[in-house]
């Protein structure tokens, strides 16, 4: 991206917020290359370049060139060092004549700044659309790792394609939460085809005046939410403590339009915490509190229950700050804040107290040097870990981040759970990558919400013997729930559930890949392959709903999984729910899974192409 240089006596950077001041250098300065950068007030947090503060006193042009200029870098950017978040004081912004349209591309948060979503208005449409890869080629597949939260959009649009609509059409980690939406949103992309979409998650959301267009959307799960109403299932379509959600239909078949898994309530929820600003100007960090057997929008009845925190609370940490600079931080008692950037990380980063904070912006991304761990925990109650991406360094690490160690008597509460939310993992695309475990479990009573581990498909250092990754999530906890598990092309088991009395509410999974022999994808002699989750045969009690796993063994030979899912035969009748896997790929696809969970449920391969086989139950 091109830079505008605003100068004037003394100064070399101006506030965004500084409006009147920038439109008069805008229109004076039209010769200069374009350009957009944040500068911050000595009486506001320092967030850094890479935030950008709005407010309704600025010209609507004037925002509109920037959040035109993010999307113009970010929207084809996969795998670039660049990180933004896009952030609106109270206020409405745009209008039915003239609204504020934009796209969201990678690495990119955009969220309102109110302590309700109400509190920030868009008249227009913030989308993300299919990426054109050549003729008759462009999906929502690889439209990863960008967020929309805390704001309400009245979907307002300009006389074309997407008139009408709010498009989202993304795939993992591009997580709604907190919004409201007025009028229909489109989960793909109808402008430009084929528009396949392949998975993605909504929480804490209202949806009124309009429909949810799931369409080629591939699986989704929607948590405590209200919603109008919802067109159709393809794969996977989870439903839990949703008001509106369709009824219970899994496998589809006639008259409903599913499949759907429905969960009437979600047994243990926290929502993720949020930056806002008071009336008087200061900025807080709210913190929603733990809700049980919950039904609906934290919000959708009055406000969200929870405590707020001082913007002073927290160390605002830089890419430039060392993790022994933030370590001393969070020992002297701060919470932390994570600004835009890449963290290269010569120690981990330890969070020890109970009751702390982790909150990124702008999807900050921490890369471990010398095969440390990036981030531990204590094995303690109340810690809060969001919007972070972990990637792998290129020397192996046992894992990249570990919830839970010291003293196994030290406090786990139910009544205040840690919990992570929208935290993902990356193995190899960006840079070279390895790492045994992605994310390791050891505390009780923690919340999973929005998770995906994956070791990459394509990219930098992608291959079987260079992005080498045993198994995305060990949970050795008990009592932990997780909502919205993506974990994909790990090379042995992908999830292992150690802990007793777990609950898994969607999970989606792709097998490797990459597997260049049989021989080289064995979980035992005479068992082919790995499957995708284990559960240990210590565990007595597991819950288990809307769970699907894929493959697509792309090398040219035959290789086989055993099985999809691998539990427990004493596990009590029922505990598992809506199990399903599907052979990807009628054309270059070889091999296949040749039973969904212990032997049973029947094979998906080439004989079967693109066509779920189910397990409604087990055992």
């Amino acid at each position: 991206m091109q830079i505008f240089k605003f100068h004037a006596e003394g100064v070399s950077l101006l506030l965004v917020s500084s409006f009147a001041t920038i439109a008069a250098l805008l229109a004076a300065s039209f010769a200069l290359p374009l350009s957009v950068r944040a500068a911050t007030p000595s009486s506001e947090p320092n967030f850094g370049q890479s935030v950008y503060v709005f407010n309704p006193s600025m010209s609507l042009s004037t925002i509109q060139a920037i959040v035109d200029a993010v999307a113009s870098e970010q929207v084809s950017n996969q795998f670039g060092t660049q990180r933004y978040a896009l952030l609106f004081e109270p206020g409405t912004y745009g209008s039915s004549a003239t609204p504020l349209i934009f796209q969201v591309g990678y690495y990119t948060t955009v969220a309102g700044l109110g302590l309700s979503p109400s509190d920030v208005t868009i008249n227009g449409e913030i989308n993300v659309s299919n990426q054109c890869f050549g003729p008759a080629n462009c999906t929502a597949l690889v439209n990863f790792w960008r967020s929309l939260s805390n704001l309400t959009i009245n979907v307002t649009s300009t006389s074309n394609c997407t008139a009408s609509a709010e498009f989202w059409a993304v795939s993992q980690a591009a997580p709604i939460r907190r919004v409201q939406i007025n009028g229909n949103l489109f989960l793909f992309d109808y402008c430009s085809g084929p528009g396949f979409a392949s998975g993605g998650f909504i929480a804490d959301s209202q949806f009124t005046s309009g429909t949810i267009i799931n369409a080629t959307q591939q699986q989704w799960i929607t948590r405590n939410s209200n919603i109008d109403g919802w067109t159709n299932g393809v794969w996977n379509q989870v439903f839990s403590g949703v008001v509106g959600a369709p009824a219970q239909c899994f496998p589809q078949v006639s008259p409903c339009s599913g499949p759907y898994t429905t969960l009437a309530t979600s047994p243990v929820t926290r929502e993720e915490p949020y930056l806002y600003v008071d009336p008087d100007g200061n900025y807080n960090v709210f913190v929603p509190a733990v809700q049980l057997n919950s039904v609906g929008a934290s919000w959708a009845g009055g406000e969200t229950p929870g405590s707020s925190i001082r913007i002073e609370k927290f160390f605002i940490a830089q890419p430039t700050d060392t993790a022994a600079t933030i370590n001393k931080a969070l020992g002297s008692g701060k919470n932390l804040i994570l600004t835009p950037g890449i963290y290269y990380l010569a120690q981990g980063i330890e969070v020890t107290r109970p009751d702390t904070v982790v909150l990124g912006l702008g999807f900050p991304t921490l890369i471990p040097e010398n095969g440390i761990v990036s981030m531990t925990t204590a094995n303690a109650k109340g810690i809060l870990i969001s919007g972070i991406i972990f990637d792998a360094g290129a020397t192996n690490s046992p894992a990249l981040l570990q919830v839970g160690t010291g003293h196994p008597r030290s406090d786990n509460d139910a009544s205040d759970p840690s919990a992570l939310q929208d935290v993902f993992f990356r193995i190899g695309g960006a840079e070279p990558g390895r790492a045994t475990i992605s994310l390791v479990v050891n505390s009780k009573n923690v919340i999973l919400d929005d998770i995906w581990a994956w070791r990459a498909d394509h990219g930098s250092g992608v291959s079987w013997t260079d992005n080498t990754a045993d198994t995305g999530l060990i949970v050795n906890g008990d009592n932990v729930t997780a909502y919205g598990l993506f974990v994909e092309h790990y090379q042995k088991y992908e999830v292992i559930w150690n802990g007793n009395a777990g609950t898994e509410i969607f999970l989606q999974n792709e097998m490797p890949y990459d597997p260049p022999s049989q021989a080289a994808w064995m979980e035992a002699p005479g068992v082919d392959g790995w499957a995708a989750f284990k559960v240990a045969n210590t565990v007595t009690t597991f819950s288990g709903y809307g769970m699907g796993s894929y493959s697509f063994f792309n090398q040219g030979v035959n290789i086989y999984a055993a099985n999809a899912f691998e539990v427990p035969d004493t596990l009590a009748a029922s505990s598992l729910h809506d199990l399903l896997t599907i052979f990807l790929n009628s054309t270059a696809g070889s091999g296949g899974i040749l039973n969904v969970v212990n032997g049973t449920g029947g094979s998906s391969t080439i004989a079967n192409p693109d066509v779920p086989v189910t397990v409604v139950s087990y055992p």
